[in-house]
């Protein structure tokens, strides 16, 4: 479907057409569609989420990642641990808004290269596109599965869920745990998760957390191994072991 042209009155020409008895559009009406929900500017680098087909600015999308798992738009776990694994560039997209938006482009590739050169770097070339040989197309029919950039260690090989079932009455200066999911080794003990916990709240020393398993209340000593094997299936959702906890305080004795 062509989007059409950009006129200098702010109108867009939906049929591509130059004739003046084609209906024009305002652009304002293309909003929601080719402006980022994040920095609230024109999509620069479009990248989707595949999960929910939500799309940001590249640089938008990654920063945001630092610190949650889920889409800004809908809220759904784009993933447990590594949601830039799925993103993906839409240049589509791109190239429409490019075209909707004149010297958007121009106007960028300008701020890139002084971006460059202020730190006396050498700027990018933009990278052609070119048609790809008859061997190295055949390779990539035989070899076509998606390959990681970023490999989890073998010994990293339990996946925890942490949920939080809440707080005794008089505790209230914690943060949220942001990231219930981690994964880390079945050497690590109830102590570590603790301690994690700890730190990702700022809990106040005079905090207690609690972890439960099922139905067992865990010592500090056990490890996550152990407790995989002796809990058995009812610890597990979706391979993850889930690990309750709550924040009490320390019983006077």
């Amino acid at each position: 479907m062509s989007v059409g042209r950009r006129r200098h009155d702010g109108t867009t020409n939906v049929s591509g057409s130059d004739t003046d008895d084609e209906p024009k559009l305002p652009l304002t009406q293309f909003y929601p569609y080719i402006r980022c929900a994040l920095c609230c500017g024109f999509f620069i680098d479009a990248t989707t989420i595949t999960e929910c087909l939500h799309t940001f600015c590249k640089s938008c999308i990654v920063k945001h990642f630092f610190y949650s798992n889920r889409c800004p738009t809908c809220s759904i776990v784009v993933h447990e641990t590594q949601p830039l694994y799925n993103i993906r560039p839409d240049r589509q997209l791109q190239d429409i808004v490019y075209k909707m938006v004149p010297f958007l482009e121009e106007l960028e590739r300008e701020q890139m290269c002084k971006f460059y050169k202020e730190r006396r770097l050498p700027v990018p070339k933009p990278v052609p596109v070119s048609l790809q040989s008859p061997v190295v197309l055949k390779r990539q029919r035989k070899d076509n599965f998606p390959r990681s950039v970023f490999t989890i260690p073998p010994e990293l090989n339990i996946y925890l869920l942490l949920e939080f079932v809440g707080a005794e009455n008089g505790i209230s200066d914690f943060k949220p745990l942001e990231r219930p999911y981690v994964c880390v080794s079945g050497e690590a003990t109830i102590r570590h998760v603790e301690l994690f916990i700890r730190r990702k709240m700022e809990l106040s020393p005079m905090c207690q957390v609690d972890l439960v398993c099922g139905d067992h209340l865990l010592d500090h000593h056990q490890s996550l191994k152990d407790i995989k094997t002796f809990v058995g299936k009812e610890a597990l959702q979706d391979g993850l072991l889930v690990l309750h906890f709550g924040l009490v305080l320390p019983s006077q004795s």
